[in-house]
C-alpha cells in the first residue's frame, strides 16, 4: 500500500496556465494587430491608395538614405531597382522588379519591417505610395499609377514565371524513401594538404614537415 501511496503522490499532475496566474486568452483586437500579412492575391492588404508622385517624396525622406535616391543601393544597403537579365549571371541582382515575384510583397515587407529601426510606423496610404514609386523606379507602372487594395494584386512582376510550387513532397519522394546505405558508403577520405603552418593540424610523423 505504501509503495502505491508514493507513486500516487509523485505522479505528475497536468497544470494549467490559470493555476499558474500566468497569461490569458488573446483578444481579438490583439490577434489582428499581428495579422498584417499581405498575400499574393491581395487578401490582408487594408483600404487605401498612394499614387507615384507621394511615394516620391516619402521615399526620399524615409528610404533614400539606405536604398539611394533612384533605388540603386547606398554603400551596402540594398538596392531595389534595376538588375533586368541579371538572375542567371554569378552575380545576380535580385530587387524588387528583377526578382520579387508579386507587387503585394513589397506592401507587406515594407509594412512589417520598413523603415529600417521605425517598423510599422506608416500608414497605409503612405506604403501604397511607396510601392506605387518603386514599382515607377523598375518601369512596371507608369508615372501616373496610383496603387491600391483593389489593383496591387493584379501587377504583372517580371519575374512572376520564375518561381513555382514547391512539389518536392512528390517529385522527390524517390530520394526520402530510398533504401539508406549504411556500410562502405562513401571512400575515405584522402588528405592532400595540412594546416601546420597556422598550428590547426595536429603534428603528425607522417605529414609533410612544414617549414
Amino acid at each position: 500500500m505504501t509503495v502505491f501511496l508514493c507513486v500516487g503522490i509523485l505522479a505528475p499532475s497536468p497544470i494549467t496556465a490559470a493555476e499558474l496566474l500566468v497569461g490569458r486568452p488573446a483578444l481579438p483586437a490583439e490577434i489582428a494587430a499581428w495579422d498584417i500579412d499581405a498575400r499574393p492575391d491581395g487578401k490582408g492588404l487594408p483600404p487605401g491608395q498612394g499614387n507615384v508622385k507621394q511615394g516620391e517624396t516619402l521615399y526620399l525622406e524615409r528610404c533614400a538614405a539606405c536604398h539611394g535616391e533612384f533605388g540603386e543601393g547606398a554603400g551596402r544597403w540594398p538596392e531595389l531597382a534595376g538588375g533586368a537579365g541579371t538572375l542567371a549571371h554569378d552575380r545576380p541582382f535580385k530587387t524588387v522588379g528583377s526578382y520579387w515575384p508579386h507587387a503585394t510583397t513589397a506592401f507587406d515587407y515594407i509594412r512589417r519591417a520598413m523603415p529600417f529601426g521605425q517598423a510599422q510606423s506608416l500608414q497605409a496610404d503612405e506604403i501604397y505610395a511607396l510601392v506605387a514609386f518603386i514599382l515607377n523606379l523598375n518601369d512596371i507602372v507608369k508615372d501616373d499609377f496610383v496603387a491600391s487594395q483593389d489593383n496591387l494584386a493584379t501587377i504583372k512582376m517580371p519575374n512572376a514565371a520564375g518561381f513555382y510550387d514547391d512539389d518536392r513532397e512528390t517529385a522527390e519522394r524517390g530520394f526520402w524513401v530510398a533504401n539508406p546505405c549504411m556500410t562502405d558508403c562513401k571512400p575515405p577520405a584522402r588528405i592532400t594538404g595540412h594546416a601546420g603552418a597556422i598550428d590547426v593540424t595536429p603534428d603528425s610523423k607522417t605529414a609533410p614537415k612544414m617549414e
